[in-house]
This record gives structure tokens, C-alpha cells and sequence, in this order.
């Protein structure tokens, strides 16, 4: 056996048979000469065992020289909580503790006053295990109050992961000057565009006009140059903010010399001066935050063609003609439908699934996300009216399923499901004009299309349909030349362009294009094979976004799926 091996087993094994002695003496209340009082409760202990456990106690009870301090025997304890501690000194003697959400920052906070490490860090595992869009925010101030760089910097980067979709977040524009330079200073910050931080910046400036006195502190953490010039002449000079603060200005004029190629004399002679010490920095790195011009992490993104089943996803690397493996998707189900959003979030929704465990209500049309970040799936509510056949489009922050056939009755669908992001929450809103299945959707600035499809007596449909959800209103659009269903739609360049499927004669090789802004239809070419069933309408064994990809080779990049977390973690 490995010597490694059996001195560990000597280890637990003793440390369970110490555990398990000190739990005895104190429930049996042997050898306790301390006792901690908070408020009206007590709780009788071993002065031994809180001073191993805490230097805080350590320090109550002993001297520096290690010789006993008289009249500890009772320590009275302002300010806290009763039941946390309980809690705390059952694990001091168990090593058991229930940690919920509701209780841990409460437990952490006590830890760290008493100067507990094994709470502490229990504490610390368990919220960097926890930590989600609704409070990674609130976590990574708590690292910093209790000054636990561990919990602060796992949140920071949790947070600069998903910063485009943290920073118009309430919460977001409490945070303190320091706490938002900590997440937009660096490299990490996960965003495609400079712009969008100064957006972020200038939203947490007029949320509190007291910030204005700490904004030039704040120009330094937004890096100007990679900015397009012409935004910053549109945008960030003609702010009022900006041109009503002299010191401000001088900041502005300096970028704009940058822009023409003139950097600060003064940063080059001072790099000159540091080039010939050893460890001397860049010149680059002598310029104010401001002319930082890296990139940021989310700035190298690349465009990824997404392919799933009920299997895996898979990413496709158009340029480099490589497949990458992006999740395992064993619970997703078959002849789903799935939607890259506006803002690179992939979503599943719906396909064949029977939940053979829950007998009321068996049909389950089960929704997820992908976390790019740790490749899973996560659930969201499901859909309360259980459909196949149906497709999704978006409009702002709002996913609309279309149609579709019902799961129980076999029947096609006029109802249409709306799903709120913010709120996590499904309504039914405005009804299609008719009842179909098999249908395409797509969007284009907030409007959502709805093309061709299935009615329930097997005819193929041309009509179109837009709707506009501000209006709450469906309008029928020029039609397409071939009626068709089970077929592939996408949006390039204010087009809305369709190909193959099937209709009464079969398979149909044609492809048409819809010009959005002056509704005409008109033919473009055939394929030169038929190719129906390109999305995720039909059989799993086809990838949802196959057609998608023939698209791209056909016709020279019609649709990116910009997955820029997903290519990141690919390295």
C-alpha cells in the first residue's frame, strides 16, 4: 500500500475518532470552563479548543507568554447574532454546518470578526460555488468589506465575464468609485467594444451627480483610443458632462492629439529615461490610463456556427475549418428550437420530451441557456404551453415563441408565448392570424417575421407576417413566390433570405429573398440538389443549425453566431 496512502487514513482516522471525542464532552457537558454569553443564551465550551480555532480567543484567553488570564471563565459578546454562533461552535466540534443562502453572509461576517479561518473559508467555498448574475455583484463587495481577496477577485472576474449584461443592472450603479474601477480597469473585462464602457461609466455618473468630482479618475480606467473617432466626436465630447469641466477638456484635447498620432512629450522622454534600467516598463505603460490602448479580453472575439442534438453542441470555426466542442447537451430533447440572440446568448426551448414521473402533467417543454463560461445548460422556467414545430424571434429583451403544435392535441397553433429575460416570466401576447406549424421566424430591428409553415390539413403556406409588439400587432407582408414549410430563413443585410423545405409537390430547391423595408418578394436561384429539412424543425439526427451552415459556404457569410465566451474558452 502507499506509504502517501496510509499515513492520510492514520490522519482522517484520527481526526474523526478527536472530532467525534470533543462532541461527546460537550453535549455531555465534561470538562467545559468557558461559557460565551450572548444577550439572554450561553454556550458552555473549552477555552482549549476556541484558542486553537481562533487567535481572537487565543488572545482572550491567554497571554502572550502562553500563562492563563484570570476571570474568562464567562466572555461576554456584544452584537451578534445568537443562532449564527450556535451554529459556528457546533462546527468548532463537528465539523457539520448548514450553509443556505440566507444565512451565509451572516456566518462569514462572524467568522471574520472572531477570526475563525475554517468557517471562514467553508464560507468562502461555498459563495464562490454560489455565485450567479443576481449576486455576484453583492459577493464581490462583501469580499472587499471583509477584505478577502480570494472572494473579491473570483467575483470581479465572474462579473467581467458577463459585464454587458451586469452593467445596467440597479445594483451595479450603487457600486462605490473604487469598486467600479476594480472591474473596469483591467484586461479581463469581457466586452466587444470600448464603447460600451463608457456608456457603463457615464450611466454610473448620472446616477449620482456627486460622481462627476471622481469621473477623471474614472477616464482612466476607459481606454479612449480604442474607441472609433468618430464615437468619440459623436458621443463623449458632446457630452454635457464632459464639456462643462474644464480638467475634463484637457483630457479630451489630449486624446484627440492621440488620435492624430501626437502622444505626451513628457510619457516619451520618461520611457526613454526608464528603456535603459533593468526591469524598465514599456513606453506604453507610462501613458495615462486613458491612452491605454489593449485590448480587452472580449475584443478578440471570433464567429462560431453553432450545432446541436439532444448529444452535444458543437461550435464550427468558419475561417479555420475546425469543430469544437462547446457542451454536452444530454437534457436537452429532440426537435428543440434554439435562438442565438442579439446578445450572444444561446437558447433551447421546447422539442419531444414526456415526463414519465410526473403523471398530471407528462408534456414538458423544458427551456435552457448556455453558459459559455462552464459549458452548461441552465435551466430557465419552462414554457406553460407545451408545443413542437413552433420557432422563436426577439424583439429588445423579450424571446417570442410562434405557433407550433400543441404536445396533447395534436393540433397547430395560432397562440404566441412571450418570454420576458429580465423578469424570467412567460405571457401569452397577440395571437398569429392563423393557426400553423412548421413555420420559419426571424428578427430584424424588433420586428419578428413569421414565414410560411403547415396548416392542419397539410397545405404549404407563402404568407408572411410581421409583428410589432409595441402595437401588440400582427401584418401581413407580400408573399413568397413557392409556398413551403420545414424550411431555412435568415436576416442579411436588411433581407430576409429563404430556402428549401417541402410543400404539395415535395421538396422545393428554391431560394427567395424578402426585401424587408419595401416588402417585395422575388427568386434568386435553386439549389442544385434538394436540401429540405436544413433546421431544427424536423428529426434529431439533423443539427439544429445545419442549414445555417450551408449558408455560409454558399453564399459567402450570410449569418454569424457571435460567440465570443465560447470562443475564449477555447483558448
Amino acid at each position: 500500500m502507499d506509504p502517501n496512502a496510509i499515513k492520510e487514513e492514520l490522519r482522517l482516522f484520527q481526526s474523526t475518532l478527536l472530532q467525534d471525542g470533543l462532541k461527546e464532552l460537550l453535549n455531555e457537558n465534561k470538562f467545559v470552563d468557558c461559557t460565551l454569553k450572548v444577550g439572554d443564551r450561553s454556550f458552555p465550551c473549552h477555552r482549549l479548543i476556541m484558542a486553537a480555532c481562533s487567535p481572537y480567543f487565543r488572545e482572550i484567553f491567554f497571554t502572550e507568554d502562553g500563562k492563563e488570564v484570570e476571570n474568562t471563565k464567562e466572555v461576554v459578546l456584544d452584537d451578534v447574532n445568537p443562532s449564527i454562533l450556535d451554529m459556528i461552535i457546533q462546527y468548532l466540534y463537528s465539523a457539520e454546518i448548514d450553509l443556505t443562502d440566507d444565512n451565509v453572509q451572516d456566518i462569514i461576517a462572524v467568522a471574520n470578526r472572531f477570526q475563525i479561518p475554517s468557517v471562514f473559508t467553508v464560507c468562502v467555498n461555498y459563495l464562490q460555488k454560489k455565485l450567479s448574475m443576481g449576486n455576484c455583484l453583492a459577493i464581490f463587495r462583501m469580499g472587499l468589506v471583509i477584505s478577502c481577496p480570494r472572494l473579491a477577485v473570483a467575483a470581479r472576474n465572474y462579473i467581467a465575464d458577463r459585464f454587458e449584461f451586469l452593467y445596467k443592472e440597479e445594483e451595479f450603479l450603487q457600486l462605490a468609485a473604487h469598486e467600479l474601477f476594480a472591474i473596469i480597469g483591467g484586461d479581463s473585462l469581457n466586452v466587444e467594444k470600448e464603447e460600451l464602457v463608457f456608456e457603463a461609466v457615464m450611466s454610473w455618473v448620472r446616477h449620482d451627480k456627486e460622481r462627476i468630482k471622481v469621473l477623471k479618475d474614472a477616464f482612466n480606467c476607459i481606454r479612449f483610443r480604442l474607441l472609433p473617432e468618430k464615437y468619440f466626436k459623436d458621443r463623449v465630447e458632446t457630452d454635457e458632462i464632459i464639456k462643462a469641466d474644464p480638467e475634463l477638456q484637457k483630457t479630451i484635447q489630449v486624446v484627440r492629439d492621440a488620435f492624430k498620432g501626437k502622444l505626451p512629450e513628457k510619457s516619451k522622454k520618461e520611457g526613454e529615461e526608464g528603456a535603459g534600467k533593468e526591469g524598465g516598463e514599456d513606453e506604453d505603460s507610462l501613458f495615462p490610463g486613458f491612452l491605454n490602448d489593449n485590448r480587452r479580453h472580449g475584443m478578440y472575439a471570433r464567429d462560431f456556427i453553432v450545432m446541436i442534438n439532444d448529444t452535444a453542441a458543437v461550435a464550427y470555426d468558419v475561417g479555420e475549418n475546425e469543430c469544437f466542442l462547446v457542451a454536452m447537451s444530454e437534457q436537452v430533447p429532440r426537435n428543440h428550437v434554439s435562438l442565438a440572440s442579439q446578445k450572444n446568448q444561446l437558447y433551447i426551448i421546447g422539442g419531444l420530451f414526456v415526463d414519465e414521473d410526473n403523471k398530471d402533467v407528462p408534456l414538458q417543454c423544458y427551456f435552457y441557456l448556455l453558459d459559455p463560461l462552464t459549458s452548461d445548460w441552465v435551466a430557465l422556467p419552462p414554457m406553460p404551453s407545451p408545443r413542437c414545430l413552433f420557432s422563436i424571434g426577439e424583439s429588445d429583451n423579450l424571446l417570442f415563441a410562434v405557433a407550433g403544435k400543441d404536445l396533447q392535441t395534436n393540433e397547430s397553433l395560432d397562440t404566441v408565448m412571450c418570454y420576458d429575460v429580465e423578469k424570467m416570466k412567460w405571457i401569452e401576447t397577440k395571437k398569429l392570424p392563423l393557426k400553423i406549424h412548421g413555420h420559419a421566424v426571424v428578427s430584424h430591428k424588433g420586428m419578428v417575421y413569421c414565414i410560411g409553415g403547415k396548416t392542419d390539413d397539410n397545405k404549404a403556406l407563402n404568407k408572411m407576417f410581421a409583428y410589432n409588439h409595441k402595437q401588440s400587432e400582427w401584418r401581413e407582408l407580400a408573399a413568397m413566390k413557392t409556398p413551403r414549410a420545414m424550411f431555412g430563413a435568415v436576416v442579411h443585410n436588411g433581407k430576409i433570405l429563404v430556402a428549401g423545405g417541402v410543400n404539395e409537390d415535395g421538396l422545393t430547391a428554391s431560394f427567395f429573398c424578402h426585401f424587408v423595408f419595401c416588402f417585395i418578394c422575388c427568386f434568386v436561384t435553386c439549389f442544385c440538389v434538394l436540401c429540405p429539412f436544413f433546421c431544427h424543425f424536423v428529426s434529431s439526427h439533423c443539427s439544429d443549425f445545419w442549414f445555417l451552415s450551408c449558408c455560409v459556404s454558399f453564399l459567402s457569410h450570410l449569418c454569424h453566431f457571435m460567440f465570443c465566451l465560447i470562443c475564449v474558452s477555447f483558448g
